[in-house]
C-alpha cells in the first residue's frame, strides 16, 4: 500500500461533517466553526520508548494518541471537533499495523465527535505520532488555569497513580460541566504535585492538600508524582456545588505562588519533565 491507497482509505474511514469543508486529500483542511465560539487548538505528542512501550497494540497506540490531546480540550470545557494527525513508522510497521491504529484512533474519533481531517506520513527508526486537535467552547466560557482564589476548594475528577499504558477516558462531559463553574481547571498529566504546582503560580495562590485519592494497588508517592492521569484538577469557589463523581483534595490559601503543602510541610512540585 501506497501513500495516496492508504490517504484514500482514511479518507473513507473518517467521514465527514458540515464544518469540515476539506478534509483528507487536499493541501489543507478547510474547517468553518460555528457562530458565537472560540476554537481551541492542541498538539500531543506520542513518542514509541517514551509515551508508550513497543509492543503496545497499534489499536491501542491510536486511541491513546487521540486521547492525550482531548484530555487538554476537556480541560479547557470545550468540544472536539477535528484533528490532524502526523504518524511515523518503522520499517517493523507493516499495512496491517498501520490500518490497526488508525482504527483505534478512529474508534475515540467516533466517540468524540472528533472528524480526522488530514495529516501525514512518513517513515523513521520508531513510531512517532503528533495528533493536533481543534476544539471549541462558546465565545468567552474556556476554563483556564490562572482563575484559581483562597478560600476555592480544590478537587480531582478521579484517583491518582494508576497504571501506565491503561485506556485513557478524556473527562470531556465533566469539562463541559464545569463551564460557568469552576474559577480554574487543567488536566492531570506530569504529576499532581507539579499539575497543581503550574495552576498555583498561574493563579499567584498557594495550596493546601488535605487528602490524596490514590488509585487501587498504587502507592501515595505515585498519586503525586507519577503521572499520566488525565484527570481534570480545578477549583471552585467557597459553597459551590461540585459535579457527582469527584473528589475534594483540599483547598487554595494565600502564600507564595505555587506552594502545595500536604501534612504539615511543603512538597516539591516534582513530577515528569521531558526536558529534566
Amino acid at each position: 500500500m501506497n501513500e495516496d491507497a492508504l490517504g484514500e482509505w482514511l479518507r473513507r474511514q473518517a467521514g465527514a461533517r458540515p464544518e469540515l469543508i476539506l478534509g483528507i486529500g487536499h493541501d489543507c483542511a478547510v474547517f468553518r466553526p460555528r457562530r458565537g465560539e472560540d476554537l481551541l487548538l492542541k498538539a500531543d505528542q506520542s513518542i514509541e520508548g517514551v509515551h508508550f512501550r513497543y509492543g503496545l497494540s497499534a489499536g491501542a497506540a491510536g486511541e491513546r494518541a487521540l486521547a492525550r490531546a482531548l484530555s487538554d480540550i476537556a480541560a479547557s470545557g470545550g468540544e472536539p471537533r477535528a484533528c490532524l494527525v502526523s504518524l511515523t513508522v518503522s520499517k517493523r510497521n507493516d499495512e496491517r499495523w498501520i490500518k490497526g491504529f488508525f482504527r483505534g484512533l478512529l474508534r475515540l474519533a467516533r466517540r468524540t465527535g472528533t472528524i480526522l481531517a488530514g495529516g501525514d506520513l512518513a517513515r523513521a527508526d520508531r513510531v512517532y505520532c503528533d495528533a493536533i486537535v481543534l476544539g471549541a467552547v462558546p465565545s468567552g466560557q474556556a476554563l483556564r488555569r490562572d482563575g484559581a482564589r483562597p478560600g476555592d476548594s480544590l478537587w480531582v475528577s478521579g484517583r491518582l497513580g494508576k497504571s501506565y499504558e491503561r485506556r485513557i477516558q478524556p473527562r470531556l462531559e465533566l469539562g463541559r460541566k464545569l463551564r460557568g463553574r469552576a474559577t480554574a481547571c487543567m488536566d492531570v498529566s506530569d504529576g499532581l504535585a507539579i499539575d497543581l504546582h503550574r495552576m498555583c503560580v498561574a493563579s499567584a495562590v498557594a495550596a493546601q492538600i488535605e487528602r490524596v485519592p490514590v488509585a487501587r494497588g498504587s502507592t501515595l508517592d505515585r498519586a503525586l508524582y507519577g503521572g499520566d492521569d488525565y484527570e481534570l484538577l480545578f477549583t471552585l469557589s467557597a459553597g459551590a456545588q461540585a459535579p457527582p463523581g469527584v473528589t475534594r483534595l483540599g483547598c487554595i490559601v494565600s502564600g507564595k505562588a505555587g506552594e502545595i503543602r500536604f501534612e504539615g510541610r511543603s512538597i516539591r512540585p516534582r513530577g515528569y519533565d521531558h526536558l529534566r
